[in-house]
C-alpha cells in the first residue's frame, strides 16, 4: 500500500462525507464538489490552505500530534478514523512504533498456556490476527465457527469466508451486508496499522481480484475498531444465535486478540449454545469416533471419510446432528 496515495484518498473521502452544515459553516452556492472544500478544512483545522493541501497530497511526514488532532476534529473523525490517520502518519516516517507488531505466520503455534486458557473458557473463544485469520480456538469456538473452518484453507480466514464462500457466509450471517462492511473496515484499519505486512497485502490483492463486493467496499476507505459488540448468526446445527463478544489483546503476542462470545442467560440463544456445547463435549465426539471406527473396519481411508473433528466436512457437526435426528437442532 502506497501511504501517500492512501493518505490522499482517505482525507479526500472524509472531506467529501462532511457537509458544511455538519461543520457549522454556511452552505453557500455553486459548490462543485461534495462535502467541504480544502479551504474550509484548513480554516477548521487552523492551518494554512497550502499546508492542508500538502497534507492531503500525502505529506504527513513531520506533522505534529497537535496538527493531526486539529485535522481529526475538523473532519469529525471517529475514534477508528482518528487512529487510522495517526497510523498513516507513522507510516509516513514520523516515528517508529514503540513496540513492533509480531505477525503470526501460517506456521505459528499457540503456546500451551494459551491453549489451556482457551480450554478453560466455557463459551466460544478464538484467537485471531489482524489479517482476520483464526489461529487458535477452543472446542466450542470451532463448533461455533463450523462453517468458517469447513470452507477455508489453513488458517481459516473471516474475510475469505465472507467474500469467497458466499453460499455459506450469506447463510451464516443473516445481515451479510453489515458483516461484509465490517470485514473490509477491519482489514483497512490493519493495513494502516501495519502497512508492511506482506501477508495482509497479498490477502487484499486476492480479495480485490476475486470479489467485486470487496473491491467496492475497499474503495470506500472505511475503518473500524472491533472491540466489543453484538453478533447474530445462523448456525447450521444450533439455529439462530444472538451473541455478544469482547475482544482482548494478547499482550504476549502483539497483533493477536482473544475473542469470547457469550449469550444472555436463560435466553433462546443461551439454550441453543448449551445444546451446541453438549454435542461438542459428548454426543458429537462419541458419534465421530464411532464413525471413524466403522471406516477403519471397512478398510477405507480414514482421512478421506472422517474429516476434522467438529468441523463441517464429512463426519463434522452438521452430519452428526443430522444422524442423531435430535429435534433440538431446529431453530
Amino acid at each position: 500500500m502506497d501511504y501517500r496515495d492512501e493518505v490522499r484518498e482517505f482525507l479526500t473521502s472524509r472531506r467529501a462525507k462532511l457537509t458544511p452544515e455538519q461543520a457549522g459553516l454556511p452552505a453557500g452556492s455553486n459548490r462543485r464538489v461534495p462535502g467541504l472544500r480544502r479551504a474550509e478544512v484548513a480554516v477548521l483545522a487552523n492551518v494554512s490552505v497550502e499546508y492542508y493541501a500538502r497534507l492531503e497530497r500525502g505529506g504527513l511526514a513531520g506533522a505534529s500530534d497537535t496538527v493531526l488532532d486539529s485535522l481529526a476534529r475538523a473532519l469529525r473523525l471517529d475514534e477508528a478514523e482518528r487512529s487510522y490517520l495517526f497510523d498513516l502518519a507513522k507510516a509516513a516516517g514520523r516515528a517508529p512504533q514503540a513496540r513492533p507488531r509480531r505477525r503470526a505466520t501460517k506456521n505459528w503455534t499457540p503456546r500451551q498456556s494459551l491453549v489451556q486458557l482457551l480450554d478453560t473458557i466455557g463459551s466460544p473463544a478464538i484467537v485471531r490476527n489482524g489479517r482476520l485469520d483464526i489461529v487458535a480456538a477452543n472446542r466450542l469456538g470451532r463448533a461455533f465457527y463450523d462453517d468458517v473452518f469447513a470452507s477455508a484453507e489453513h488458517p481459516p480466514n473471516f474475510a475469505r469466508f465472507c467474500y469467497l464462500d458466499t453460499e455459506r457466509s450469506q447463510r451464516f450471517y443473516p445481515d451479510w451486508t453489515t458483516a461484509a462492511d465490517i470485514n473490509v473496515a477491519m482489514l483497512r484499519t490493519e493495513a494502516g496499522r501495519d502497512p508492511h505486512d506482506k501477508g495482509l497485502q497479498d490477502l487484499i490483492g486476492e480479495l480485490s481480484t476475486r470479489s467485486e463486493e470487496f473491491r467496492t467496499r475497499w474503495a470506500a476507505r472505511n475503518v473500524r475498531i472491533h472491540g466489543s459488540g453484538r453478533k447474530r448468526v445462523h448456525h447450521a446445527v444450533a439455529g439462530d444465535l444472538d451473541m455478544t463478544y469482547e475482544e482482548l489483546e494478547v499482550i504476549a503476542e502483539p497483533g493477536l486478540v482473544l475473542l469470547v462470545y457469550t449469550a444472555e442467560p436463560a435466553s433462546p440463544s443461551y439454550e441453543r449454545l448449551q445444546l451446541l456445547a453438549s454435542w461438542t463435549g459428548t454426543e458429537a465426539e462419541q458419534q465421530v469416533e464411532e464413525q471413524a471406527s466403522l471406516v477403519d473396519q471397512s478398510g477405507e481411508e480414514l482421512g478421506e471419510r472422517r474429516g476434522p473433528p467438529l468441523l463441517g466436512g464429512p463426519g463434522g457437526l452438521g452430519q452428526v446432528a443430522q444422524q442423531l435426528g435430535d429435534a433440538r437442532a431446529l431453530p
